[in-house]
């Protein structure tokens, strides 16, 4: 008998893509339910309505289009691609509409209320009216890239802070993952759907298995982070001021948009709003477990061996890369002092080396902010628009490499970058070898040999090829976009922020940015998530089809 081309009037390759991005809205639609109790809690009732009628709506399109194609065949590698690609589309579109539907049905004196909160007339929660606010702050929530387009965070209704805390927490891991680990059958073609959001690192054979483990460490971290935060908050001068409840509240959203490495914030300016060097110093060991493989994480907690830290070649190069980073950061704030750096004293005793309060300041802003860029968090306790070009530069390299792979992170991945260098070592050193000559490379306890290399080698080079070719492209858009208050330093700036998916801004990003750069970033985000490689598959089954 042979295999049936169609489905419900639809080809087995689109019944297939359409089942499983199905499961993701379901799974978005899930989300958006769990918010309504955050928005009845705080009394917002309106928002309550916007989660509500905003997951019904996702719930059918999901679930329609789940049990429509439920008799689809499993998911092959091309499919995978294109699932991963269209559904954090999807997701992206579906998310945006709870911002859309709160921004009209609260009425404007409700508006007022909010944004009295924040300190100014109306709520942030207005600008969504926009759809294409709306959905970049979905996208960017979605892909852990954390830019905003809402200008004062404490005006936003809790239910709303809540939802941007929650999508960078679960699109932190992936919400392909989080799908995967609820819903896939041993067997079903997960392992497509986890190769192709540019995930290869397994703990257990069973892909089910470990992405159910990744989320069990994800949780434990996320309420030690809680705690920590907690506390930190509370010592704090900023948070001695604060009811208990809203201490908690601000813990749990930073703790969670810091683990996912996300920087959603729901404080006005950041981190910096505490300008407590105690709260970044937390922050730091929170923002690195984010940037470190999950299987990592699984190693330490199973064997209790922290040496596995630095036996692992991402690990030990991701502190490495901390080390000098900061070392090359501060010295070049230090040197290039600008008004961005104000008098600070008690930062692990630095005035006592002679440093003055300025270069101390410029020190700790340096040491936290290019912790967060290299973990792509995107936390910010510093104006890093008032900063001199060298350090804008230093910090837009460090997003554009970013962490390890296999963790929350993005950018072109630490693996890669080391896979590059030893392959470019690699083939100098072949021009003294005999032709006939048997090669074989280590990498990372991995033996290669000549094809094995040149294959490795090539992959991290084209997909490093394309996302660089299309960082510089989007920059020079940008600067001749921005106006003539910003600089190529700060184009170049901006566009790493939201293709390394990091969230880091001098000022370019907000509602008031061209309307062509706004979109530029979402395609910056979306490729930016999932690595360049399931987008261009995705548009090439969108232009040719999925035939050969």
């Amino acid at each position: 008998m042979a295999r049936r081309q169609v489905i419900s009037g639809v080809s087995i390759d689109l019944a297939t893509i359409a089942r499983d991005i199905g499961s993701l809205l379901a799974m978005e639609a899930a989300l958006m339910t769990l918010s309504v109790p955050v928005a009845v809690v705080f009394g917002e009732w309106y928002a309550a309505l916007a989660f509500l009628l905003a997951g019904g709506l996702t719930a059918a399109v999901g679930l329609g289009a789940r049990y429509t194609f439920a008799d689809a065949p499993n998911p092959v590698l091309k499919h995978g691609m294109i699932i991963a690609a269209g559904g954090w589309l999807s997701v992206a579109v579906f998310g945006a509409i709870p911002f859309v539907l709160g921004a009209y049905l609260t009425p404007t004196e409700v508006l007022a209320a909010y944004g009295a909160r924040g300190g100014i007339d109306v709520s942030s929660l207005a600008v969504f009216r926009n759809p294409l606010h709306a959905l970049f702050e979905s996208m960017s929530g979605w892909t852990g890239s954390g830019l905003t387009m809402a200008t004062t965070e404490p005006s936003l209704p809790r239910a709303f802070q809540w939802w941007r805390s929650l999508i960078q927490w679960v699109g932190g891991v992936g919400v392909i993952v989080l799908t995967v680990s609820i819903l896939a059958r041993p067997g079903s073609g997960s392992y497509a759907l986890y190769r192709s959001e540019a995930r290869e690192e397994r703990i257990h054979p069973s892909i089910v298995s470990t992405v159910r483990t990744v989320w069990k460490i994800f949780v434990l971290y996320t309420v030690l982070s809680v705690a920590a935060l907690f506390v930190a908050i509370r010592l704090s001068d900023y948070g001695s001021q604060l009811p208990l409840w809203e201490v908690g509240w601000q813990a749990l959203n930073h703790a969670m948009t810091g683990l996912s490495t996300g920087g959603f914030s729901v404080t006005d300016n950041s981190i910096g709003t505490y300008d407590s060097p105690l709260i970044e110093t937390v922050l730091l060991p929170i923002m690195t477990l984010g940037a470190i493989a999950f299987p990592i994480h699984y190693a330490i907690l199973k064997d209790r061996d922290l040496s596995k830290l630095f036996s692992d070649l991402q690990t030990r190069w991701l502190f490495i890369l901390f080390g000098v980073g900061v070392l090359l950061l501060s010295a070049q704030n230090v040197v290039a002092l600008t008004s961005a750096f104000e008098p600070s004293a008690g930062y692990f005793g630095l005035q006592a080396l002679g440093f003055s309060g300025a270069q101390v300041d410029a020190i700790r802003d340096s040491t936290f902010q290019f912790i967060s860029a290299l973990s792509c968090t995107g936390f910010q306790s510093a104006p890093i628009g008032g900063w001199g070009a060298g350090g804008k530069l230093i910090v837009a390299a460090a997003m554009t490499l970013g962490g390890a792979a296999g963790s929350t992170v993005g950018g072109i991945k630490i693996i890669r970058a080391y896979t590059i260098g030893r392959g470019i070592t690699w083939q100098f050193s072949r021009v003294f070898l005999p032709s006939n000559a048997v090669v074989s490379l280590n990498i990372d306890g991995r033996r290669l040999s000549r094809d094995e290399m040149d294959r490795e080698f090539s992959e991290a080079a084209i997909v490093s090829l394309l996302w660089i070719g299309l960082l510089c492209a989007s920059s020079l858009l940008l600067v001749n976009l921005a106006g003539p208050d910003f600089t190529y330093a700060d184009a170049l700036f901006e566009v790493a922020s939201a293709q390394g998916n990091v969230g880091l801004s001098t000022g370019i990003t907000g509602p008031d940015m061209p309307v062509v750069a706004e979109a530029m970033f979402l395609l910056n985000m979306w490729v930016g998530r999932l690595e360049i490689i399931p987008i261009l598959v995705f548009a090439r089954g969108v232009l040719y089809g999925l035939e050969p």
